[in-house]
């Protein structure tokens, strides 16, 4: 085609990929061309506008390297994340619900006893973490994996904080046969996205905060069940309906409930005044097609 004009230029896109032999790929990316051609007619931006869109994705590329993801946070702060989440885990009524896996999970976590603390530098109010990990009918699970990590009381990520030590508010732990994990922590706090890159200045241009509710991160499976990754939020958070990304649900949030018990927090290994919570996990057994 050479006659390329607003009026013909998706046509010939579309059909310049006659030859694509993925169908599925053909699929997604003729959608993709079909969707970003109707935004450019909607808004008819001009070509300053253009290259500032342009700008925008290469500085949001140039942010990203091995501890710092911003197309990750783009797409969290976007609901496209959220979206995709919600789309590919649909569930049955009672299983646990997912949310956002984020920017900073960090592989090779370390393996833990239960009753172990992640808490690798003690700062923070001490909080003790605990409930079961069943299947659809409440049974419990032997041999579930937790893959735990969150912010410290200061709002950061080991990552992100030079001053915490390597792999600090992170762990592993394996249920055993009553399917109960337990494990020492500190209470997480709300936090701000980071807000020094493009995405940043993205939410500041849309009048938005960049703030997430204290939470704690999880990733939970076992064998022959879907993993599911998902989050605990402490209940009265200033931000639960303002989350940034998206991503609280009802059924996420639990209270941590404040105790001033000396001998209670010797028993747990805490020191007074220490938090509680507590929350079990459903599991799904593996579908057909799943995982």
């Amino acid at each position: 085609m050479r006659d390329f004009n607003e009026n013909t230029a998706t046509a010939a896109v579309i059909e310049r990929m006659e030859g694509t032999k993925d169908a599925r790929f053909k699929q997604i990316i003729t959608s993709v061309v079909k969707h970003l051609h109707a935004v450019v007619r909607e808004v008819e931006p001009t070509m300053d506008e253009w290259m500032a869109a342009i700008q925008f994705l290469t500085a949001t590329g140039q942010m990203c390297d091995d501890k710092r993801q911003e197309f990750i946070l783009l797409s969290d702060t976007l609901g496209v994340s959220m979206l995709v989440d919600a789309i590919n885990n649909r569930k049955p009524s009672g299983a646990t619900e997912s949310t956002v896996l984020g920017p900073f999970h960090v592989a090779g976590a370390p393996p833990k006893k239960m009753g172990d603390t992640i808490s690798l530098d003690g700062k923070g109010d001490p909080a003790y973490v605990s409930g079961r990990v069943v299947d659809e009918q409440h049974k419990p699970i032997g041999g579930a994996l937790l893959d735990v990590w969150q912010t410290s009381s200061d709002g950061a990520y080991d990552i992100q904080d030079p001053n915490q030590p390597e792999m600090n508010l992170r762990g592993l732990f394996t249920t055993g046969p009553d399917g109960r994990f337990f494990f020492r922590t500190v209470k997480p706090s709300s936090y701000p996205i980071p807000t020094d890159g493009p995405v940043g200045k993205m939410l500041i241009a849309m009048g938005r905060h960049p703030m997430r509710p204290a939470h704690i991160h999880f990733i939970v499976g076992a064998p022959g069940f879907e993993p599911v990754t998902t989050h605990v939020f402490v209940e009265g958070d200033e931000y639960l309906d303002s989350d940034a990304v998206f991503g609280v649900k009802d059924s996420l949030i639990e209270p941590f409930v404040r105790h001033d018990d000396p001998a209670e927090a010797k028993r747990l290994g805490l020191k007074n005044p220490f938090y509680t919570a507590e929350h079990d996990f459903a599991l799904v057994k593996k579908r057909a097609g799943s995982k």
